[in-house]
């Protein structure tokens, strides 16, 4: 009978870093139709968008534009374009505390009072949205008219004049953006509210802590990150929105979305509307970089 106490042991090593490789490579190539989408629908629209900023003015739609890197379109564009550009950040940050306070008390009510009525109460808040955003906007027109009942009821109380109005003014356009923008700030200040541990708040009390401190030293701190959240939601898309200051406003409330929308499509000023789109890009994203840092919540970072 042979020995076998010099044979050599068998190996399987080769066999399992082939396999090891390939579930590595499996990972890359799941990664591929999401990077292919940013591709088509991101990188090349954002290339596209940054080279026509910087276009010969001179040129036409019917000529052609010549890109000569003219970045001298970026001042010229902000020079003329400066009002509606401050006012649609104004609107939007009034639009976003608006909605800061009324969706915190809603958030509110909704993760500590509702009980079994929860998810009937989120559900409702979503509900806008199973209405096209047109529609939900039309629908404010038809409630600010100049003979409907918020109008009539605000000129009985002599709130407004016999002449007075809401629709083409400013309170018409920050409403409706207000209102269409509420459960971008609602969802996410609830998810953050819901989580927080209710014992938390009664230790506050047994501490001495009347409502208001105990609020402001435990709800509000555990809830920051729901608030950065509801606010970068909800002031980002308000402050490129057209539709709001278009069917409820005039052109005094003109916002620099209904801008960049007739250079686009009317005036065919291709440069002068993507050098104002980078220029409102540039800004939100310097503001909430700004905002993010000040405000401190890692969970975002």
């Amino acid at each position: 009978m042979a020995s076998t106490a010099g044979a050599a042991p068998v190996t399987t090593a080769p066999a399992s870093d082939d396999s090891s490789r390939r579930r590595g490579l499996t990972g890359y190539f799941l990664l591929i139709p999401g990077v292919v989408w940013l591709a088509l629908f991101f990188v090349i629209p954002f290339y596209s968008l940054v080279a026509a900023s910087l276009f010969d003015p001179s040129g036409s739609v019917v000529n052609g534009y010549e890109m000569t890197f003219h970045f001298q379109n970026y001042p010229d564009a902000l020079r003329d374009y400066w009002e509606p550009l401050v006012r649609s950040l104004g609107y939007a940050a009034l639009a976003t505390l608006i909605c800061l306070v009324l969706g915190y008390v809603l958030a509110y009510a909704i993760a500590f009072k509702a009980g079994r009525w929860k998810n009937l109460m989120l559900v409702l808040v979503i509900a806008p949205f199973f209405t096209s955003f047109l529609i939900r906007t039309l629908s404010w027109k038809l409630i600010l008219a100049d003979d409907g009942i918020v109008v009539n009821t605000l000129q009985a109380v002599h709130i407004l004049g016999a002449e007075g109005r809401l629709l083409a003014t400013p309170v018409a356009v920050i409403a409706g953006i207000t209102y269409n923008f509420l459960p971008f700030m609602v969802l996410p200040l609830f998810a953050s509210i819901d989580k927080i541990d209710h014992r938390l708040i009664e230790a506050s009390s047994d501490l001495y802590a009347n409502p208001f401190v105990g609020f402001w030293k435990v709800t509000w701190p555990l809830s920051l990150p729901g608030v950065v959240s509801g606010t970068l939601l909800t002031f980002i898309p308000a402050a490129g929105d057209y539709i709001n200051a278009q069917l409820l406003g005039s052109p005094n409330q003109r916002m620099v979305g209904n801008v960049i929308q007739n250079l686009f499509t009317n005036a065919n000023d291709y440069p002068a509307a993507s050098a104002l789109s980078m220029i409102l890009m540039i800004l939100i994203i310097a503001m909430v970089l700004f905002y993010v840092r000040r405000a401190g919540t890692e969970e975002l970072l």
